[in-house]
């Protein structure tokens, strides 16, 4: 007995996966599919709204040369943040993230140009207004190991405790 078959699309109860990011809407990163988040690291879309604002306009869409962006600068961050949270080393990147090469070229562009520092303090304002805070820290913590010792304080026992010596 001959079957027949019959096409049916049933709604979706998940929201297909994308990404806004600039390599994603300009770049060459739809070439890639978009990593599914899995990790506690990974960032939240509230997160990556506020961070977002903050990345530089590569400089191909400038007009000064270079080409299209290859990797999804979400899940770029997604991949230091992981590290940073593991303290893993730089080769030890699942393979569901950039290559670590990659992602490390990317971490040490952004650190040069004081992103990393600003993707930061966004954050950290945020989570302090979302408590009822200034965002501006207005206490900071000195510890000996970040102040040096007085003149009137031996040399032996300034810097570093004994056991690091």
């Amino acid at each position: 007995m001959p079957q027949s078959s019959v096409s049916v699309t049933l709604p979706s109860n998940s929201a297909p996966l994308s990404c806004d990011c600039l390599a994603h809407r300009f770049g060459n990163a739809g070439d890639r599919p978009y990593r599914r988040p899995r990790y506690p690291s990974d960032m939240t879309d509230a997160e990556w709204a506020v961070v977002r604002d903050a990345m530089p306009v590569p400089a191909w869409m400038e007009g000064r040369g270079g080409q299209p962006e290859g990797y999804c600068h979400r899940q770029l961050i997604d991949a230091v943040r992981y590290l940073v949270a593991g303290g893993i080393a730089w080769r030890a990147v699942p393979a569901d993230f950039p290559a670590w090469d990659r992602v490390y070229a990317f971490f040490r562009r952004w650190r040069d140009k004081g992103l990393v520092g600003e993707f930061h303090d966004r954050l950290r304002d945020r989570v302090r207004e979302a408590a009822g805070r200034d965002p501006e820290p207005t206490a900071r913590i000195i510890d000996a190991q970040s102040v040096k010792g007085a003149a009137s304080v031996p040399a032996m026992s300034r810097g570093s405790t004994a056991g690091r010596r």
